[in-house]
């Protein structure tokens, strides 16, 4: 899926989670932060195209480990330790990438090392996924002004 789908997929269940989290800002920039960090393996991503992590994707192939449920649950425990306040809103954001992703044509491994896809017909840019962001948008704006 393109980057706006997933702003606008994650922005729905941030606008949803909102009322119940005391550190909302701190929320809200870990959901949107964690929703971009899957496809840091891929040179063509937001945070991929940077040279900092250009090392990592000769390690790691695009939808592999890092684009896993596993990967997002060990970091979500890990940030629950040392940064409880951001653990809820980063698993929100990560999980709903992963989420997404697995209705691609190209799928997620969901539960790596376990090699089985998962896999639906979605192809990533096609007038379905458009159609799809265009619902999400309008439905965060109607929430935004429900629940604000």
């Amino acid at each position: 899926m393109l980057r706006r789908t997933h702003f606008a997929i994650v922005v729905f269940f941030i606008l949803l989670f909102l009322q119940h989290v005391n550190d909302k800002i701190i929320f809200v920039f870990a959901a949107l932060l964690a929703t971009l960090i899957p496809d840091v393996d891929s040179a063509f991503s937001t945070l991929g195209k940077h040279k900092g992590f250009r090392f990592l994707q000769f390690f790691v192939e695009h939808r592999g480990l890092i684009h896993s449920l596993t990967f997002c649950i060990v970091i979500s425990v890990i940030l629950a330790f040392f940064f409880p306040t951001v653990s809820l809103g980063f698993f929100l954001g990560y999980s709903i990438h992963l989420f997404v992703d697995s209705f691609t044509k190209e799928g997620i491994v969901p539960f790596w090392p376990y090699p089985k896809k998962s896999t639906w017909r979605l192809k990533t840019g096609s007038f379905l996924e458009s159609s799809i962001f265009l619902v999400f948008l309008l439905a965060d704006v109607l929430l935004f002004f429900i629940v604000l």
